[in-house]
């Protein structure tokens, strides 16, 4: 077997690099690590997928041991679960990864297509150059966009999470990290505009810095990774343990409910609306999920406490698209949402090990990598220290096939305002029609309406909705002929 043949090869070997002089705080190693910890709420996180997700990353020592201490580890490591430690715990992380995943790249072509990146089109086509545009440009733009989209990786260093010992999230925080990012991103839209970048040559923005501590790695910013687990023990997040979309999407929605009634007199720390688009409060209805007006009405309203019609709103949706492998007809769906002006992009990545995927170009999807392992950084105060905020960004622009990606997902858009909300609509409606009958998802005025479509449809009626039911549509195919083939989480 190839897997167990290279981790007894690693093993075997005597390796010289100081981290496999180094042993891991027992208290420390992830719950899927260690022997008889086989129960959890999540189905997805198995043992294997589990290895897969420490693929990304080198995970740091927590603690210096004694000669004795060392020997005993090295005497332990002919177990299969001391075999993936030792793996984790040397320099052949990335390789490991590359052997079992498959590398990522980090090439790019302009004969692939231009790029679309949240909501924005980058062209580097060769197409394209012959009608004077400059695919240079075009590749410039696009490597000063992608660098300056918001990067939330594992870190090191940070106070003990709740009554645990960890100190650290590696091998196990990459969904929270990877829904972190998009969380991110909407509020770099909502303070500074879609077309902000980061410059090398002026003053840091404030408002920049003020986005970032609010994701630092203590209880005091507001949406830390120690906050997240704690909002979300509801729905099954614990430490040291792995996270699906559908509880990491509901975690928001709780961590922003709770963080805006702390702050009840001023603004909150997510100034604007969760929208959480499911069938039902237990997410397991079946068939594509409906996007319901009348709902986003209702989040906007709760949200500004009857003060305001509308605000800014957050949407996330949670799906699952397949069993072991998205279904291919959603491929082409999932590439059309990067077009969409409210665009988010979507937390998901290769089966157990999430990333944040910001664009597509063809069949690629560019992602930012949660699974690097960095030192906590404290940023604090207007100036911060030079090259402090280096770690929250990236210029490697690494891609995987779309079709590699994890079934289970979720998509992110944000829409400033009703305007916003009903072109997003119009997109998402027409998106629907070139489905098929198989959205994403749909659109609808009320639920009551969503239901009788369905209804509708079962009995072999799929004319869709009514031109009245949704904003800016003629027509829009419901999918729940299609839960057989996916369901919502």
């Amino acid at each position: 077997m190839v897997l167990k043949g290279l981790c007894e090869r690693i093993v075997a070997s005597k390796c010289t690099s100081k981290s496999s002089t180094e042993t891991v705080d027992s208290t420390q190693v992830p719950a899927y690590l260690k022997a008889g910890s086989s129960d959890s709420k999540f189905p997805k996180a198995s043992f294997w997928s589990s290895i897969f997700t420490s693929g990304f990353s080198v995970v740091e020592s927590f603690s210096e041991s004694s000669a004795s201490e060392k020997k005993a580890v090295h005497s332990r490591s002919s177990g299969w679960a001391a075999a993936v430690r030792k793996v984790v715990t040397s320099g052949s992380m990335r390789r490991f990864h590359e052997r079992v995943l498959g590398s990522s790249r980090t090439d790019i072509s302009s004969s692939d297509g231009d790029i679309w990146l949240l909501g924005v089109c980058h062209q580097i086509s060769q197409q394209e150059s012959s009608g004077g545009v400059d695919t240079n440009n075009g590749l410039a733009s696009f490597e000063q966009d992608f660098s300056s989209k918001i990067l939330v990786t594992y870190r090191k260093g940070f106070d003990a999470i709740g009554d645990s010992k960890y100190t650290s999230d590696v091998n196990w925080g990459c969904m929270l990290r990877s829904s972190q990012m998009l969380v991110a991103q909407a509020l770099l839209f909502h303070k500074l505009g879609r077309s902000w970048r980061k410059s090398v040559d002026k003053p840091v923005d404030k408002e920049y810095l003020k986005i970032l501590q609010l994701f630092g790695d203590s209880e005091a910013s507001a949406f830390s990774i120690h906050n997240l687990l704690q909002a979300g023990k509801g729905y099954g997040l614990a430490v040291g343990s792995w996270v699906g979309p559908y509880a990491m999407c509901r975690t928001w929605e709780v961590l922003a409910r709770i963080q805006r009634e702390k702050n009840d007199l001023g603004e909150p720390p997510l100034p604007m609306a969760i929208y959480v688009v499911s069938g039902d409060e237990d997410g397991e209805r079946g068939g594509a999920p409906v996007v319901c007006i009348e709902d986003a009405f209702k989040h906007c309203s709760e949200f500004s406490r009857g003060q305001a019609a509308w605000t800014p709103l957050l949407l996330l949706v949670p799906l699952v698209l397949g069993l072991d492998k998205v279904n291919p007809r959603y491929i082409p769906l999932l590439h059309s949402t990067f077009k969409f002006p409210q665009s988010l992009g979507i937390m998901g990545g290769k089966p157990g090990a999430s990333t944040y995927i910001i664009g597509v170009q063809s069949e690629k999807a560019f992602y930012l990598d949660p699974h690097d392992v960095q030192t906590v950084v404290n940023i604090s105060g207007d100036t911060p220290e030079p090259n402090s905020t280096s770690s929250y960004h990236c210029n490697v622009m690494r891609h995987i096939p779309l079709d590699s990606i994890d079934p289970s997902l979720a998509i992110g858009f944000y829409c400033r305002d009703k305007d916003d909300f009903d072109d997003f609509c119009s997109h998402a409606s027409k998106l629907a029609e070139e489905s098929n009958g198989a959205p994403l998802f749909t659109v609808a005025q009320s639920r009551s309406f969503s239901k009788q479509v369905s209804s509708n449809d079962v009995s072999g009626d799929n004319t869709g909705f009514e031109e009245d039911a949704f904003l800016g549509t003629d027509h829009v195919n419901d999918a729940g002929t299609n839960e057989d083939d996916w369901q919502l989480l």
